[in-house]
């Protein structure tokens, strides 16, 4: 097996381990901060994946329940590395979400909002961009203006335009950034595909995560010595 290769297991596995430990919110959180350009706070990780019907999905993906600065809840789903039909299968996860909100016996204006994110490390889909949003809007037929919520609807609901209604999906095209990591969101960008970090790491939660992958590759000697000294023989990875 080439270094290459082995440096990319490596690096999947840590994904899953920094995606799916409670004492890694604080790496998630600045990701997500940098990604939503609010400040995110990570509240709960949800079990979504227990009734899975597919073990490449129950290994892919991972949500979350956050609130953002104005501390509305918010339901964000990660995935990564899923290939067929992936377009459907963003449909399908955030599906399946909202109808568990609904089985919970919630009214529909109290299911919070759904955002996909997905690290996407093959090529899908036709566009010169590596991050693309998507989201709901009505667009009128003949006058091409968008539908917008009445003055009573916003103060009931709390909201400032329909498509915060509806799910959101973010589309990272890992393999088509070839940038230096200029922004935040562009640091995180450069870690996902390289599984390193650029020299100058300034965006929120990168540090930790370089702290944690530093950490993992210990060996497993040297992580229970670490973990001895840090935190009385506790760890958090």
């Amino acid at each position: 097996m080439s270094n290459e290769i082995r440096e990319f297991v490596s690096f999947d596995w840590a994904m899953k381990k920094l995606l799916r430990s409670k004492a890694n919110f604080g790496v998630l959180s600045g990701f997500l901060s940098e990604l939503l350009e609010d400040d995110i706070t990570i509240t709960e990780l949800l079990e979504s994946e227990g009734g899975c019907e597919y073990a490449l999905d129950k290994a892919n993906r991972v949500g979350f329940l956050v609130t953002d600065s104005n501390g509305k809840r918010i339901i964000v789903e990660i995935q990564y590395k899923v290939e067929a039909d992936y377009f459907h299968r963003m449909a399908f996860g955030v599906s399946k979400l909202i109808t568990a909100a609904i089985n919970k016996g919630e009214i529909y204006a109290d299911i919070d909002q759904v955002i996909s994110v997905n690290l996407v490390y093959f090529e899908l889909g036709q566009g010169t961009d590596y991050v693309y949003c998507g989201q709901t809007v009505f667009r009128g037929r003949h006058d091409n203006d968008l539908l917008s919520l009445t003055a009573r609807q916003k103060k009931g609901l709390g909201l400032k335009s329909v498509y915060e209604i509806f799910s959101t999906y973010y589309i990272l095209r890992i393999k088509d950034f070839d940038g230096l990591g200029k922004t935040g969101l562009d640091q995180w960008m450069y870690f996902f595909k390289h599984g390193s970090f650029p020299e100058k790491v300034t965006a929120k939660g990168l540090k930790e995560a370089r702290e944690k992958l530093d950490i993992m590759r210990l060996s497993t000697a040297e992580r229970a010595a670490y973990n001895e000294t840090q935190h009385g023989g506790e760890s958090g990875l």
